[in-house]
């Protein structure tokens, strides 16, 4: 597939020209003359909105809100000529186009938070279980079964990879600009309005299950030093956040 090409000198026969502004933190995924700007493209009659917002860089999960020609738009709708196309990233919608009507996807409900994390974020996959998200991280996970096991069990991708993200059934999932664990939990909190679902030491880090009250003195045998370490208290007859499991370690 052909990337955009700047409007300018007659335009090809079966092209169109459309203009195009992304907004905020979507500006990233673009061509640096690109950014902050209204810019023109020319593209195959009929294609789709979303096959040019793509093509231009900008994964689709990435993408909450877009408006065509002032009105909001679904994804497959075909370009026409002339057409003026502004994109908007979560959470930093325009005025009066906020409600779920307008909107791509469905709004994020806390039954939602469930993710799943590619091979390169295993130090953000164990924060999350440490915050209470379930959370699926196997560094052996190809794409093609991160993306079967999104679908199958409704998980949010996290990902470096925008090609990833980019592939056509996915319904959500987030881009990780951040390069440590710690920032990209920082990142992925704020841009999913994580603080208000936090169940700290819910899960166990190493096999997912859940964690329960169990006395200090007897944590051992489940997943060792894992969730027993997660403990405020110092006296050993005080309980201690322990995992359900028997011994059972590894990714889930």
């Amino acid at each position: 597939m052909q990337g955009a090409s700047p409007a300018g000198g007659a335009i090809l026969a079966g092209m169109v020209t459309a203009r195009f502004h992304f907004h905020h933190e979507l500006n990233d995924f673009l061509a640096r003359s690109q950014r902050g700007e209204t810019f023109a493209c020319a593209y195959p009659d009929a294609s789709s909105v979303k096959h040019i917002i793509e093509a231009l860089g900008v994964p689709h999960t990435e993408v909450e809100l877009v408006v065509r020609n002032g009105a909001p738009s679904t994804f497959d709708v075909p370009i026409r000529e002339d057409d003026v196309i502004e994109v908007y990233p979560t959470h930093r919608l325009p005025a009066g186009m906020e409600s779920g009507a307008a909107l791509l996807r469905p709004p994020l409900r806390a039954a939602d938070l469930r993710f799943i994390a590619d091979a390169h974020l295993g130090g953000l996959a164990q924060l999350l279980r440490l915050a209470g998200f379930d959370t699926r991280y196997d560094n052996h996970f190809a794409d093609d079964e991160i993306e079967r096991l999104a679908n199958a069990e409704a998980r949010i991708v996290l990902s470096r990879d925008r090609e990833l993200l980019k592939r056509r059934t996915l319904l959500r999932g987030c881009y990780v600009r951040a390069l440590q664990p710690d920032a990209q939990f920082r990142e992925i909190a704020t841009q999913l309005d994580l603080a208000l679902h936090v169940r700290a030491f819910w899960l166990c880090l190493m096999c997912k299950r859940r964690c329960v009250p169990r006395a200090r003195t007897k944590s051992t045998g489940a997943c060792p030093k894992v969730c027993a370490s997660a403990t405020r208290a110092s006296s050993p007859a005080m309980s201690v956040a322990a995992c359900s499991g028997k011994g059972r370690t590894g990714s889930a």
